[in-house]
């Protein structure tokens, strides 16, 4: 029988986050957020999927621990769902059911890079502003979303993030939600979060075909995926 996960006991009132992992996902994407949303006053993360035990990132070479089987978690407060390869996630019944059961319930609903593209497949994103990975942004907008370029995009209870770091510019925004902006901006400084990369070429614009297509080389996409090159 499903049932609502128990809160541990130093959580008090605070919110429950569901992060869910899957085969195939971008450390960063889960790992951002958790660093930020881990540390909100009172909270508690529980990572979330299929099944229990470990789950091996997108890169081959790091596992993340999953605490908790779908049919264990029935509400959370927060859902995160972080991205990377999500071409089986986005086609799996069982994941876009939970996704949609404890959207009903949840306070915010968030995504990580291509994390948005499971929000789309599970019905939640039409005709709402969001981001994703620069190269997704066509596959974005056939879940009949409006695709902004922007680092996060909030609409209605649902807070997407562009690729990768971006994702901890949104679960920032998301802490400064269930708390305050003092705490927000607290947890800012407790991560050292103040980017000054060695380079300009964060953004497809910025850097241009080339580097977009060495990227993308680097991040192993197939062709068939490269929706956002020009």
């Amino acid at each position: 029988m499903n049932h609502s996960i128990n809160r541990p006991a130093r959580s008090g009132s605070g919110p429950v986050v569901a992060l869910l992992l899957f085969d195939g996902l971008t450390a960063i994407d889960a790992v951002g957020p958790y660093e930020v949303l881990s540390r909100v006053p009172g909270a508690s993360v529980v990572t979330v999927g299929k099944r229990t035990g470990l789950v091996r990132t997108d890169s081959g070479m790091l596992e993340l621990g999953v605490g908790h089987t779908l049919e264990q978690v029935s509400h959370a407060d927060v859902l995160v769902v972080p991205g990377g390869d999500v071409r089986e996630l986005r086609a799996d019944d069982q994941v876009l059911e939970w996704v949609r059961r404890i959207h009903r319930r949840s306070t915010w609903t968030a995504s990580v890079c291509t994390g948005s593209l499971v929000l789309g497949a599970a019905g939640l994103l039409r005709g709402l502003p969001a981001t994703t990975y620069w190269a997704m942004r066509a596959e974005l907008a056939g879940f009949g979303a409006r695709y902004v370029q922007d680092r996060f995009v909030e609409a209605d209870r649902i807070i997407t993030s562009a690729g990768m770091s971006a994702g901890i510019d949104m679960a920032l925004h998301l802490a400064a939600k269930l708390t305050d902006d003092r705490v927000g901006q607290a947890l800012q400084l407790l991560v050292e979060y103040d980017p000054a990369p060695p380079f300009d070429t964060g953004s497809p614009e910025k850097a241009g075909a080339d580097l977009q297509r060495l990227a993308l080389d680097l991040l192993g996409l197939p062709d068939a995926a490269r929706t956002g090159t020009r």
